[in-house]
């Protein structure tokens, strides 16, 4: 009795042993950190954010034809005509935008609050890191809703620790900083959209 309970122990020990050393071959998975879950009210101002992105995306399509149609080709030239022409089409369409149409004033607080802990989070990207990233570039240029991107600025990108916070942008629509002040780009027709001032805190 007493020989099989030792027996017992033994190959108890050794099963544990057997499945220490498998665990130990395996890499540690570590869970990733998600943003904090929006309120119902944020939700509903995402919700409409994005709804105002994707309308002025589905225009931008609209009138992206003719001599605006964006093809493949090897001559800059042909390039840049093409993107002229869109910029004007879709200038046209949107005449009466102005500042606020789509970063409304109810969701300008609501990117506010998501760019602060975006740019102070320890990380790959710590505040200073972060602020740096966007002040290498800096751009100092007139912030004019459905104007042209200056040509002679560099297009300033977001660090990737402030893009993950922010909601996700149809194709073509980018996320830009000038100085303190953020941008929603139009890569297509190099044009801006529309922007918020000083909101990076």
């Amino acid at each position: 009795m007493r020989q099989g309970f030792i027996s017992a122990i033994v190959v108890g020990i050794a099963v544990g042993t057997i499945a220490s050393m498998a665990a130990q071959d395996k890499p540690q998975v570590t869970a990733k950190p998600t943003a904090p879950l929006a309120t119902p009210t944020e939700a509903k101002l995402i919700a409409d954010f994005e709804a105002r992105v994707q309308a002025y995306s589905d225009l931008r399509d609209k009138v992206d034809g003719g001599a605006a149609h964006q093809t493949q080709t090897k001559h800059p030239e042909k390039l840049t005509a093409q993107r002229e022409a869109l910029l004007a089409n879709v200038q046209k369409a949107r005449a009466g935008a102005k500042p606020g149409d789509i970063f409304t004033p109810e969701i300008q607080p609501f990117f506010k609050k998501l760019l602060k802990p975006a740019l102070a989070k320890p990380g790959p990207m710590d505040e200073k890191a972060n602020k740096n990233a966007i002040k290498e570039e800096d751009a100092v240029i007139w912030l004019k809703v459905n104007a042209e991107y200056p040509e002679n600025q560099p297009l300033l990108t977001a660090p990737p620790d402030v893009l993950t916070q922010l909601p996700k942008l149809p194709k073509g629509l980018e996320y830009r900083f000038s100085q303190k002040h953020l941008i929603l780009y139009d890569s297509r027709p190099s044009m801006i959209v529309d922007f918020i001032y000083n909101a990076i805190p």
